[in-house]
């Protein structure tokens, strides 16, 4: 008996913990996507001579690695990732950084406003 309380107590110690954990490396792979989306105009950009205007999602998309949710998002001309509820990425013009809308809330508990700069539309 004693030895399931003591097991009770560490999962109750722990799990908070596992899941804070999991939301954190969830903003981070959603930081990291907009770096990947960043290189990816500018490699566009430097390819077709642009300076100006908004690239379209399936133009950026043949600078991202294949078969990845990534390229699988942005090939399909949609901004949405179905991984992460209500997350879109922006692109923006090609001398703004691409930005995600709606992560600065959904991750406020984990992660600090200055965590998505340059990255950040709200």
């Amino acid at each position: 008996m004693i030895v399931v309380v003591i097991i009770a107590f560490l999962a109750v110690l722990s799990v908070p913990g596992l899941l804070r954990a999991r939301k954190r490396t969830q903003a981070t792979l959603i930081l990291d996507n907009l770096r990947l989306i960043d290189g990816s105009k500018d490699q566009y950009a430097a390819e077709y001579g642009k300076v100006t205007g908004t690239p379209d999602p399936t133009s950026i998309s043949i600078y991202l690695k294949r078969n990845i949710g990534l390229y699988n998002v942005f090939s399909s001309g949609n901004s949405n990732d179905p991984k992460f509820k209500d997350i879109v990425y922006s692109l923006n013009d090609f001398q703004t950084p691409p930005a995600v809308n709606g992560a600065t809330a959904t991750f406020s508990d984990v992660v600090d406003a200055a965590f998505w700069s340059p990255y950040s539309a709200n």
